[in-house]
């Protein structure tokens, strides 16, 4: 009898503790990027200086368990690259010329896309630091970069700033790094990447 009392106590006791101390299931919640206000911007490098222009983005979304990032992911439009430093036929000759082979490919590759593998916080509210993966013209690459997101008139807006290789999703046109005696034609393999995403809170 002695045996059976405990073993209940016991068993109850197990039932306690494991209904204070098991996880409960996180939720999570998917807020749509607005793509009409969303935009990366992008600025190349040459010798003789620089270029910067938008791309737009064709859909993406955000994953978050309260108010906290955790994960996502978003496409980017090439057709829609723009150049915003020159204008008329210097502008539509370079937007041309991104988006030939030579570069991105527009017509065999239409869009880019960015998935989030790992977010991890920064120490202050919506600040983390982004891990993923980014496809150009079907390569793949491990990124990573810092991103902030802060609340305006009823928005939350993330920014970040990152720096690519082209020559890692195989865009030469132009590298020193492949090509000799480019001179003054040459055009750097790293160009920046201004990313601006608006979505409901």
């Amino acid at each position: 009898m002695n045996k059976l009392l405990f073993s209940g106590a016991f068993a109850a006791l197990v039932l306690t503790v494991f209904a204070f101390t098991a996880p409960e299931n996180p939720v999570v919640t998917t807020a749509n990027i607005n793509t009409a206000e969303s935009y990366v911007g992008w600025t190349g490098y040459k010798v003789t200086g620089k270029h910067h222009g938008k791309v737009q983005l064709k859909s993406g979304e955000l994953k978050f368990e309260g108010d906290k990032l955790v994960g996502g992911s978003f496409e980017i439009n090439m057709h829609t690259i723009s150049c915003e430093d020159l204008s008329g036929e210097w502008a539509d000759k370079l937007v041309g010329h991104l988006k030939s082979e030579d570069f991105f490919g527009v017509t065999k590759y239409p869009v880019a896309k960015f998935e989030i593998t790992q977010v991890i916080s920064r120490g202050t509210p919506g600040s983390y630091k982004i891990v993923g993966n980014l496809t150009i013209k079907d390569t793949t690459k491990s990124i990573k970069f810092n991103a902030d997101m802060k609340e305006t008139d009823g928005k939350s807006v993330t920014t970040a700033d990152i720096t690519i290789d082209r020559s890692e999703y195989d865009i030469r046109y132009g590298s020193g790094s492949f090509f000799d005696n480019l001179g003054d034609k040459t055009i750097y393999d790293e160009f920046d990447l201004s990313v601006n995403l608006v979505h409901n809170k």
